[in-house]
């Protein structure tokens, strides 16, 4: 393995491990438990990991350890017998449960959950299966809109149960931890016992798994370990006199050992006979927002292995609670199981899995990057922060490190936090000067040079943040308490017009390559096909052009517009969205006119042209325009168009 010599202050910084090339290739000498060891200790030492470890092999375990503190406050170690709320981790139980019931012919999958709920609202009842709720199909929201903690599941249910469903039961995908609640409410209610006791008699007494319970933070738990959030560098104890109202959905805690011993037991007819196990890992729903499956309580998932092209089938769950994070990841094709328990509230553990399974099928995976403003503070604290900021421009290139705006902030605020203004502005604009394109920096900077008494720059750098997030409501206040009355608005409408601010480039169409706002007007009725304002609207962009517009130009963003504005909202299994297609004049006067034909995927799921009318502002002050954009399918001579003729450029948008 190549090691990189790192010469002057990090030799100083760097204290265990040497650091890694990015890349490791196999090396027929280095076996997976080294290669593993070697892994976990940078993950470690990068504070990316603080928790437990188990990794196993074709059924045996070959590694397993604690990593950073169990209790930060007396320096009590994680170890492998350390216990942690495992969170979401807890639904692949709750579906076992559910199975277990199925299988003793006391539970339908397929029959109304009003069946076995009988005070269930009808409405919502009678449409729900237990097959919806299992696959997150159900089309109930992912936690209740009720604010109010409930550690009684009939209450924790009604605070959702007659809420209208998002969506018809079986439609579609939405992950929902109330249905797993719903799923414990139904467990309860057939057995008459509770979730946490039908737990223990069917699962963690038979499988031994001894280190394992419900989590009631009253409860003295031996060998708990404690939850950490973290803020501007500094950890903080999480909140945890809630976490029993998690229930079904998210309420054990376990050791990585116990968590073994599930994955074992669940290849075998000892939990529950192979018919109904195989329905647990069947592909039942696509999993939208996180990509892959759904079975019953299961993500199923295409995992890459390593940093190859390759990839592997996975089972497992990832679980997040306050303070807490979890990861199991199964690769049946080779009885491996990658077991990672957190007690705090950030976690790499997805980049590490991925270089596990690299490791486990002797293929390349990456090393961890060295966080580059973690060692900078320590540069600034061993040298200064000249010497420390200086270290962090020599190294941000270079291709072993990890830059991050956020990390960069974070250090700033450290020192902000600490009543040292001066060089946490220095921090800031090193923020500015790495990431030019980001808000935050300059929003932080500003903050920075407020308490100096810097007052002239901080209102350059609270506009310069607006300009790049025109939605930083923070910046806007920052700038009022500083005598400055500033207005994302660049158009002039009535008050009946909705509004929206966007930054350019646009998250929808980042291929037009401008810097900018983005000034969104709507008319009542734009998106309804009975109004005659359906798709009519305004926008404006104040962006980096200094020249008069040309045909090709705008015709090229009208369709980078439309192609990214639609291909972002179509929810059409299948569909190949047609290209949009642009045809644009320029008129006598200077401004440009023509149609857009487009394929509405918000409304209509059709065709519809669009006509539009196209003006350019020119800023001299500042050497930018404001493009004017009025659109509608209406024909120019319709009455929508006077309405939209009227919209105008504010006179101080240039400013």
């Amino acid at each position: 393995m190549k090691k990189i010599l790192l010469v002057g202050i990090l030799m100083a910084l760097i204290l265990p491990n040497s650091a890694c090339t990015q890349t490791i290739v196999k090396n027929d000498t280095t076996n997976k438990i080294d290669k593993i060891t070697e892994l976990v200790g940078l993950y470690e030492d990068y504070e990316m990991i603080n928790g437990a470890v188990l990794i196993a092999d074709q059924g045996e375990v070959i590694f397993k350890n604690g990593l950073g503190l169990a209790n930060k406050e007396w320096d009590i170690p994680n170890k492998v017998d350390t216990k942690f709320q495992i969170a979401s981790l807890t639904k692949t139980f709750t579906a076992l449960l559910i199975m277990q019931l199925v299988a003793e012919n006391k539970l339908d999958l397929h029959l109304p959950i009003s069946t076995y709920l009988t005070d269930y609202p009808k409405i919502n009842g009678d449409q729900i299966t237990i097959h919806h709720l299992l696959t997150h199909s159900a089309g109930i929201g992912r936690d209740p809109s009720n604010k109010e903690k409930h550690n009684k599941p009939e209450a924790m249910v009604n605070q959702f149960a007659n809420a209208p469903l998002e969506f018809t039961p079986g439609e579609r995908f939405q992950y929902s931890n109330s249905g797993y609640t719903v799923l414990g409410y139904i467990i309860e209610t057939i057995t008459e016992q509770s979730y946490e006791d039908v737990l223990q008699e069917r699962i963690f007494k038979p499988l031994q798994m001894k280190n394992s319970g419900f989590f009631r933070h009253r409860t003295l738990i031996k060998n708990m370990a404690s939850g950490y959030n973290k803020g501007f560098g500094e950890y903080y104890d999480s909140d945890s006199s809630d976490a029993s109202t998690a229930y079904a959905a998210g309420a054990i805690y376990a050791t990585v050992e116990d968590l073994f011993l599930w994955d074992q037991a669940i290849l075998t007819d000892v939990v529950l006979p192979k018919k109904y196990r195989d329905l647990l890992f069947e592909k039942h729903s696509i999993d939208s927002d996180e990509g892959g499956h759904y079975g019953y309580g299961w993500e199923l998932k295409i995992k890459p292995v390593g940093n190859t092209t390759e990839t592997v089938e996975t089972v497992g769950h990832s679980g997040s609670i306050s303070g807490f994070r979890a990861l199991y990841t199964r690769i049946p094709s080779r009885n491996a199981s990658i077991i990672l328990l957190n007690n705090t509230s950030r976690a790499f553990f997805m980049s590490f899995t991925t270089a596990i399974t690299g490791i486990l099928h002797d293929k390349p995976y990456d090393l961890p990057l060295i966080p580059l403003a973690k060692f900078m503070v320590k540069a600034i604290e061993k040298e200064g922060i000249d010497k420390g900021i200086q270290f962090y421009k020599d190294h941000k290139d270079l291709p072993e490190y990890h830059t991050n705006e956020q990390e960069l902030i974070v250090a700033g605020y450290r020192f902000l936090h600490s009543e040292n203004a001066k060089d946490a502005a220095k921090i800031f604009k090193l923020a500015t000067e790495v990431f030019p394109d980001r808000d935050n920096p300059y929003d932080s900077y500003a903050e920075a040079l407020m308490i100096l008494g810097k007052n002239d720059e901080a209102i350059s750098n609270y506009k310069t943040s607006l300009e790049l997030n025109p939605k930083n409501n923070n910046a806007i206040k920052m700038l009022e308490k500083l005598g400055v009355t500033y207005s994302p608005d660049l158009l002039k409408t009535d008050d009946s017009w909705g509004k929206e601010f966007f930054a350019i480039p646009l998250h929808f169409a980042k291929d037009i390559k401008l810097k900018g706002v983005e000034d969104a007007r709507f008319p009542k009725g734009w998106n309804d096909t009975d109004s005659p304002n359906f798709w009519t609207y305004a926008f404006a962009w104040k962006v980096n052009i200094d020249k008069d517009l040309t045909l090709i130009q705008v015709e090229d963003y009208i369709t980078k517009y439309y192609d990214g504005l639609l291909s972002g909202v179509n929810k059409e299994k299948g569909l190949e969205l047609p290209k949009t297609k642009v045809k644009i004049t320029k008129t006598d006067a200077g401004d440009f006119i023509g149609k857009a034909t487009i394929y509405d995927t918000f409304t209509t799921k059709k065709p519809l042209g669009l006509n539009v009318h196209i003006e350019q502002t020119y800023c001299e002050k500042n050497n930018k325009s404001i493009i004017l954009f009025r659109i509608s399918p209406k024909n120019y001579d319709h009455n929508v168009w006077n309405n939209l003729m009227e919209i105008s450029v504010l006179k101080n948008s240039c400013d």
